[in-house]
C-alpha cells in the first residue's frame, strides 16, 4: 500500500476561486484537463496572486467538493474563518477530525496533483480497512518547493469504520 498518514487536524477554512467540472467523474483525463486549464487561466490573469495576499499561509489549496450536486473544483488560500469572502469566491468549511494525508513531490502542481489523487483515491482508499472516506471537501496542498521540485500532500477527512 502506498504510504500515507492518518493525522487529526483542527477545522479550518479555506477561501476559494472555482470552476465546475464538466467531464463524467470517471474521465480522468477529462477532470485533469480541465483542472489543469482552470489553473493556467487563474494564475496568468492575477487572479491566484491576489487571492495568496489574504492568505494566512503560504500554501495553495486545490479544492475538489460537490455542491449542489455538481463536481467543483477551487484554487483557494487559508483564510481566518470569520474573514469575508468576495461574492464570487466560496468559503470552504473543513471539518476538525482524522485526515487521510499522502505526501509526495513532482516537478509541477498539477503533476503534484495527479499523482497524489491516484495514490489517494486509487491506491490507499481502495485497500483502507479502518477508515473510509464519506464526502466533503478534499485538497491538494501545494506547500513549497525544494531542489526544482514542488512538494505538497493530499488532504481527504476520513472516519473510522
Amino acid at each position: 500500500m502506498a504510504d500515507y498518514t492518518l493525522v487529526e487536524k483542527d477545522s479550518f477554512t479555506v477561501l476559494g476561486f472555482g470552476t465546475e467540472l464538466k467531464s463524467d467523474y470517471r474521465d480522468f483525463a477529462g477532470i485533469n484537463k480541465e483542472k489543469s486549464d482552470f489553473w493556467q487561466a487563474f494564475s496568468q490573469d492575477g487572479r491566484l496572486d491576489a487571492l495568496k495576499t489574504r492568505a494566512t499561509n503560504d500554501y495553495v489549496f486545490a479544492v475538489n467538493e460537490a455542491v449542489n450536486n455538481k463536481m467543483m473544483h477551487y484554487a483557494g488560500v487559508m483564510i481566518e474563518a470569520s474573514e469575508p469572502a468576495p461574492e464570487e469566491a466560496r468559503v470552504i468549511q473543513f471539518p476538525k477530525g482524522e485526515y487521510l494525508v499522502v505526501k509526495g513531490e513532482a516537478k509541477s502542481a498539477d503533476e503534484l496533483n495527479n499523482k497524489l489523487t491516484g495514490i489517494a483515491f486509487g491506491q490507499v482508499l481502495p485497500e483502507a480497512k479502518n477508515f473510509t472516506y464519506v464526502g466533503g471537501p478534499n485538497a491538494m496542498v501545494e506547500m513549497g518547493q525544494r531542489n526544482g521540485l514542488i512538494f505538497g500532500e493530499f488532504w481527504i477527512p476520513v472516519v473510522r469504520k
